[in-house]
């Protein structure tokens, strides 16, 4: 199967073959794979990848959909939506209780939204550029000056995980990345020739950035960036760019107030129940009667009542006003005021 589903990979996406073997070799295996076969071969293909999100104060579990393809001579015939819905059921009854994409192209945002998807994901963007006063390393914000020790790694460290992982965690609702994955993001940020360079004191470190250059290598962005302070902040960027000889930095970063947010990736609710029972527990001054209509997955369908920071389900609707939801209503309702954040998807 491995290799019929990596020979769709290939047929449907652009990626070169050290990439592809890169993620068959970390990512692909049996249990997160979906497909759909036509005689011997495969015609569609997911892989559903495993990421912790925080949510209202818990880490619940998610399963991102990548490398969803279809056989370009079956397409247009409804095989990837029979797929995703092989997909979610295979998640509702692994307990997962979000899936979450990114879309490859601007249109397929409305091809999710059909199967219950709401765009939940945005990133940010600023420019950092190097203070002319700053270009010549004997400037007394040196870290030579400051007792900063600047370092750059390519290899795992687990100083480097712990504290990305810690600042990751801080956020209250972005997906994490566990400690295997960070292994698939080194590897990916090797192929890309990019680096993680970090700031340290006398007590470890004090920022963190992940660097990739563009595809001609002119420019630097910078994919995650965590600080303990702007003084940090501002010295491991002035020093990436000196190091890098680069005159400024394009950072990716979670939204800003006031600032333009740009749509990233979606979500989707899998396990009503569940997710509506944390909503509740972080709302307890809301009250709701929820009529849910869930195409693709029946066992979410039924009717919620959320009051006191408690959530009952009934098959059987109880007396008073409903409101009646599609389950992309739903799942638009629950992250209308959360600023949903992921990174490092290998999008």
């Amino acid at each position: 199967m491995r290799e019929k589903v990596k020979k769709l990979w290939k047929l449907c996406f652009s990626d070169n073959d050290e990439f592809i073997d890169m993620y068959f070799n970390l990512r692909y295996n049996s249990e997160v794979n979906v497909a759909i076969e036509s005689g011997d071969e495969v015609i569609a293909a997911l892989q559903m990848l495993p990421y912790p999100i925080t949510f209202h104060g818990n880490s619940v579990p998610t399963a991102y959909i990548s490398g969803a393809c279809t056989h370009p001579d079956y397409r247009s015939r409804g095989v990837m939506r029979e797929l995703l819905s092989q997909a979610f059921g295979r998640m509702y009854r692994n307990n997962i209780a979000f899936t979450t994409l990114i879309p490859a192209e601007p249109w397929l945002f409305g091809y999710y939204a059909r199967v219950g998807y709401t765009t939940a994901f945005r990133y940010g963007k600023r420019t950092f550029h190097l203070p002319t006063s700053e270009t010549d390393t004997s400037s007394p914000t040196s870290s030579a000056k400051t007792g900063w020790c600047f370092q750059a790694y390519t290899d795992y460290d687990e100083d480097v995980y712990q504290y990305m992982n810690r600042k990751m965690q801080e956020r209250p609702c972005c997906l994490q990345h566990t400690k295997a994955d960070f292994h698939v993001i080194l590897a990916d940020l090797n192929l890309s020739r990019g680096c993680i360079f970090t700031l340290s004191d006398e007590f470890g470190i004090a920022a963190l950035a992940i660097v990739y250059p563009d595809e001609e290598a002119s420019k630097l962005f910078i994919n995650e960036l965590f600080a303990d302070t702007p003084e940090a902040e501002r010295l491991l960027l002035t020093r990436i760019c000196q190091d890098m000889q680069a005159e400024s930095l394009d950072i990716i970063m979670p939204p800003v107030k006031d600032q333009s947010a740009f749509d990233l990736g979606m979500i989707r609710i899998i396990q009503a129940k569940p997710v509506l029972q944390l909503y509740a527990a972080a709302h307890p001054e809301e009250e709701m009667n929820i009529d849910l209509i869930d195409n693709e997955l029946s066992a979410n369908n039924g009717y919620y009542y959320l009051n006191k920071g408690k959530c009952m389900y009934s098959h059987r609707r109880l007396p008073g006003a409903h409101e009646r939801l599609t389950i992309g209503q739903l799942t638009e309702k629950v992250f209308a005021s959360e600023r949903a954040y992921m990174s490092l998807m290998l999008n």
